[in-house]
């Protein structure tokens, strides 16, 4: 009732009252009703739209268990986390079982999956919150309720002193998808980030200072010559 009241105490402002200056040019040509529409919508509160995708659901723990994500983090499988192709590191994700409706909210902190058809790998914890822990797979949708940073290191996180190549960037993701599962097929711990301007970069993450040049060797043999060594310090 208040927000009707507030609706026609607006209307009458549109019809009646004059409109601000810095409004004025742009909304005086427009009819009332479209004024009206305007108004509420410069006043009205800002909701958050969430992004949504629909697909397949895995878990994934087992010989992963203590292993360092793409973000960084060592990974934990009894945490409420996940893996996705392209969300920024950071980003809280809503995922629902469609099979069972149950709900688990998850942060992305890796890389993943890479098998067509399914968007998102949960660890063990989150795929038992939603029921999916004995299927293996199940139908999802997830919903973005808090995009991480752009910047695709993780908040928190200790990346002093390390160094990562960077094979190849993309546009295309289904290419660093490939470039990624031949250089796992070859026994490089590679990993995919998502920059800020869109690229899908494949890059392999704490390369040891005595294993870089015989690194670099071993990826120019296999055509990747133009590698980027990126040291953090």
């Amino acid at each position: 009732m208040g927000r009707l009241y507030l609706y026609i105490v607006l209307l009458s402002m549109t019809l009646d009252s004059p409109l601000p200056s810095a409004e004025t040019k742009s909304m005086s040509r427009l009819s009332p009703a479209k004024r009206f529409i305007a108004i509420l919508l410069l006043t009205s509160p800002v909701v958050p739209m969430l992004w949504a995708e629909s697909g397949y659901a895995s878990w994934y723990g087992g010989k992963f268990q203590g292993r360092k994500t793409a973000s960084g983090e060592i990974f934990d499988t009894h945490q409420l986390t996940a893996a996705h192709k392209t969300l920024p590191f950071g980003s809280i994700v809503r995922v629902t079982n469609q099979e069972n409706g149950k709900s688990v909210e998850v942060r992305i902190n890796d890389r993943g999956p890479f098998v067509e058809g399914r968007i998102i790998d949960l660890s063990m914890a989150a795929a038992m919150e939603i029921g999916m822990l004995g299927s293996g797979v199940a139908p999802v949708e997830i919903e973005v309720l808090k995009r991480g940073p752009e910047d695709e290191r993780v908040e928190g996180q200790d990346y002093s002193d390390s160094i990562s190549i960077q094979v190849a960037s993309f546009q295309d993701p289904n290419n660093a998808e490939d470039l990624l599962r031949r250089l796992r097929r070859k026994g490089f711990s590679s990993h995919m980030e998502m920059s800020s301007s869109g690229h899908h970069r494949v890059v392999i993450l704490d390369v040891e200072e005595d294993e870089l040049e015989r690194t670099i060797e071993q990826l120019s043999d296999l055509g990747h010559s133009s590698v980027l060594v990126r040291r953090h310090f």
